[in-house]
């Protein structure tokens, strides 16, 4: 299905959307916000979507952050109270709850806003050509929602401050995102959306109840203090499990690793 900004397919359990805005270098806008809201609700409400890609179109840019030609009226208002963050619409987790794994294959330049996908993608994957890094410096604006979501995310306080604080000449390279542990798996550029298509299959062929039980126990860990967090994926162990006499193991068994 094709709608202004995206470009959203679902095959064999597996819904894919690609950011289609390649000419501006798949900057986020209005369009893109209320695209991407629809799509997250789509793959959180379809029984029948397991799991998600996140990638994007056009050769230099996975995504540019905000589309700064086009304004920011639509989330930045006359009555300062009732602006809003734009990324909480790109995002799927903190606004969507859309608890179905994500992957997201990061290709070329991904700066500033394009960590509202990152951040609250489950799995992310880069080509060995992609590059990350913070304008915000440059224009003189405060780097503040993209880098905590970062720190959500592990990687370090320091490196995390040197992306947002020294703007657009330091850039993250695809290597040093793996050692930051930013991406997970770094691969030719022809093989990132196979790869991505890879993983997310696999995913897709599990229990989808199983999956999201675990996808959401993880995330709101993340908000909790550890004993809160044990007790509650405790409950979620005993709500989205079958009993163990019902547990069947694999018939097959293939082990794979990422590098």
């Amino acid at each position: 299905m094709e709608r202004e900004t995206i470009l959203f397919d679902v095959s064999d359990h597996v819904a894919t959307i690609t950011l289609n805005r390649p000419e501006q270098l798949n900057s986020f806008n209005e369009a893109m916000a209320i695209d991407m809201s629809w799509a997250w609700e789509t793959v959180r409400d379809t029984d029948d979507i397991h799991c998600a890609v996140l990638q994007a179109n056009g050769d230099r840019a996975f995504s540019t952050g905000i589309d700064i030609k086009a304004g920011g009226d639509w989330f930045t208002l006359d009555n300062v109270w009732n602006s809003f963050d734009p990324g909480m619409a790109l995002a799927p987790k903190f606004r969507h709850r859309v608890w179905k794994p994500v992957v997201t294959a990061v290709h070329g330049m991904a700066a500033g806003g394009a960590q509202y996908f990152i951040n609250e993608s489950d799995i992310v994957i880069c080509s060995d050509d992609a590059v990350f890094f913070d304008p915000h410096a440059n224009v003189g604006i405060v780097s503040a929602l993209e880098p905590i979501g970062m720190l959500h995310r592990g990687v370090p306080l320091g490196d995390v401050l040197r992306w947002a604080l020294m703007g657009n000449e330091e850039r993250i390279t695809a290597e040093t995102a793996l050692r930051l542990g930013l991406v997970s798996e770094v691969l030719p550029r022809q093989r990132l959306r196979e790869r991505a298509r890879e993983i997310a299959d696999s995913i897709a062929g599990r229990n989808p109840k199983a999956i999201q039980g675990t996808v959401r126990a993880i995330w709101e860990s993340l908000e909790m203090p550890r004993p809160t967090a044990i007790h509650n994926g405790l409950s979620y162990t005993q709500i989205g499990n079958p009993p163990p006499d019902e547990v069947r193991l694999p018939a097959e068994r293939r082990e794979t690793q990422y590098r």
